[in-house]
């Protein structure tokens, strides 16, 4: 199913209704900062393992999470001051921050070293999404087994629409992917440069 969603204002009862299937399990693409993202609700492990069959990846290779805003992130990883300075200051926005989970993290989406990758992008539809959810969202980008990236909502639908549940239209996004910085034991480290600047961290 293709719907469309404004992406300023996104519609309330859209909302619910995509919410509504993610609480069901069910799997989505919808739109981020950077790339139209797959996701799920990261406290249902079906739809997890649902998702890295579609993406044909290792279990040993967790997705990044979309959490709301920094209280919400403070729940699902270990949260330093300084840690919460630097989000504070770039967040919402195109990073992807590496961080220590906390308990509320399941095992499906931690590392080996108990870490985890969270999101806090700058598009009104995702966060909307968290925030009627209760729970982060899957973010991984919406791509094809060969790589390559599917960045209009009706490619995807069409390539990917039996395998997903909903794939929401929100307009164009950039297509480029976030900067992954680790900011574990307050030494960031910049991980991928992408559409966040990084030169803070060099």
């Amino acid at each position: 199913m293709l719907i469309s969603v404004n992406p300023k204002n996104p519609q309330p009862r859209l909302i619910q209704r995509v919410a509504q299937i993610l609480q069901d399990g069910g799997t989505i693409a919808y739109p981020t900062d950077t790339y139209y993202g797959i996701g799920c609700d990261i406290m249902n492990k079906k739809s997890i393992e649902k998702i890295y069959r579609l993406k044909q990846r290792s279990q040993k290779k967790p997705f990044s999470f979309i959490c709301s805003d920094l209280k919400n992130i403070s729940q699902y990883a270990k949260v330093s001051n300084y840690a919460y300075k630097t989000m504070k200051r770039l967040l919402p926005g195109p990073y992807t921050f590496v961080l220590e989970g906390s308990k509320l993290v399941p095992k499906i989406m931690l590392t080996r070293r108990k870490t985890v990758g969270i999101r806090v992008p700058g598009h009104p539809i995702c966060l909307a999404l968290v925030k009627q959810l209760g729970h982060p969202i899957i973010s991984t980008s919406a791509t094809l087994p060969d790589g390559e990236v599917l960045s209009d909502p009706c490619m995807i639908h069409e390539a990917l629409g039996a395998q997903v549940d909903i794939v929401i239209d929100g307009g164009p996004v950039p297509g480029q992917p976030s900067s992954v910085v680790s900011l574990i034991e307050d030494r960031p480290e910049v991980i991928r440069v992408g559409l966040g600047n990084v030169t803070i961290f060099q």
